[in-house]
């Protein structure tokens, strides 16, 4: 029996994440496997909606946890104001390097900021299509190829994808650097009118095809409704959940796939997403913390217990294991190049504010049509607002 005694001397981290399968078993089983090989330590991870996510501030999370999984455009903010601890100064240069040499995509550089690296990334994930491949085949059409592949299957009321107003605004940046143009590179713009312009009227034309329901599901509902229903056999871009491609996990099976071509012959480039482990200035124990993090990102954990347990890794070892590929069906290495070629948005000081408020903006267009250019005008607006935060801030 376990004296009560040396229970009270247990170091305690407590860390906060998301409440989908993805975001919580993974990190609750690998704090289980940390507390069996470090007896002294007790790890206690807490979920929230995705929603609770986006409305509570980093400082008030940082104040009351020492982990907090994170999402990358929080980095300057989080960096700016010191709010999290930076890596470089704790863990040991050859682990970094091999976390930098072995990112998926953009996912590690997407927490460096200032030249120090914030988080680990130990989940990456961007937009990528899913498929039921039973309804396709029932409905004897193939996977599309081009956006008017997705037009026409829409017509037939087969496709949806996420209309909330965050993700709105990921997949209005995808469109614009899908028509060769990054959005937000310049100071007092989004995006240039010519694109702005062209990408409003493709997503509209797309949305217009698309049951109104889907303006109330995130991605991973959207996945609910495709694997619990019978009724749509094809979802253009969301961010993808492994979790949707493994036997057992849900009533049917999705396969996941590289995006359509919009124009030329390469397919769409999608906004990165993904997940990083942060460690809060207000941490007392930070050596231990920094100990379990490095163990949550290394190669081994991340290709086997923690993917095990329904989390999408954000090591590149894992992403290319035989295994790892074999249990999702093939959901990693189907969907790679699209995480490799995924456009990192801004995160400068004042960008949340933008994110924040600029999805709504698009959405009302969609939902009702409108004035392209009227609408360009309105985000430049806020875009120009949130440049000044940043500026005031420095």
């Amino acid at each position: 029996m376990i004296s009560t005694t040396h229970m009270a001397n247990k170091i305690q981290l407590k860390g906060i994440t998301w409440g989908h399968s993805r975001g919580l078993l993974p990190m609750v089983a690998t704090a289980q496997r940390y507390e069996e090989l470090h007896p002294n330590v007790e790890i206690l991870w807490k979920k929230r909606t995705l929603q609770e996510f986006a409305d509570k501030s980093i400082e008030q999370l940082a104040a009351e946890y020492d982990l907090l999984v994170i999402d990358h455009p929080w980095t300057g903010h989080a960096a700016a104001k010191k709010i999290i601890v930076p890596f470089d100064d704790h863990l040991d240069a050859a682990y970094l390097t091999d976390q930098k040499w072995n990112s998926v995509g953009q996912s590690y550089p997407s927490y460096n900021f200032e030249g120090k690296q914030w988080a680990l990334p130990i989940d990456a994930a961007t937009p990528v299509a899913a498929s039921r491949p039973d309804l396709l085949a029932s409905l004897e059409t193939s996977l599309p190829k081009t956006f008017a592949d997705v037009l026409a299957l829409a017509d037939q009321g087969r496709v949806a994808f996420s209309l909330l107003p965050i993700d709105v605004l990921m997949s209005f940046y995808m469109f614009c650097c899908s028509l060769g143009e990054d959005p937000c590179q310049q100071e007092d713009e989004v995006i240039s009118s010519a694109v702005g312009i062209k990408a409003l009227q493709h997503f509209k034309s797309l949305a217009d095809r698309v049951d109104a329901r889907f303006y109330e599901k995130n991605p991973f509902m959207v996945f609910e409704d495709m694997v619990n229903n019978d009724e749509i056999a094809y979802c253009p871009f969301a961010y993808g959940y492994s979790n949707y491609a493994r036997e057992g996990y849900a009533r049917k099976l999705l396969h996941f796939h590289d995006l359509a071509i919009l124009q030329g012959s390469e397919p769409m480039t999608s906004t990165l997403g993904g997940a990083g482990l942060a460690i809060s200035a207000n941490c007392t124990n930070v050596d231990i913390a920094m100990d379990y993090a490095q163990f949550v990102g290394s190669a081994p954990v991340q290709a086997t217990l923690y993917v095990d347990n329904g989390g999408q890794p954000g090591h590149l070892k894992a992403w290319e294991s035989g295994e790892v590929n074999r249990r999702t069906s093939n959901f990693f290495q189907d969907t790679l190049p699209t995480l490799q070629r995924a456009f990192l948005r801004p995160r400068y000081f004042g960008h949340m504010h933008f994110q924040d408020h600029a999805g709504d903006v698009v959405v009302e267009y969609l939902k009702n049509g409108g004035d392209e250019q009227g609408v360009l005008n309105t985000l430049n607006e806020m875009y120009k607002e949130s440049r000044l935060m940043e500026d005031q801030h420095g």
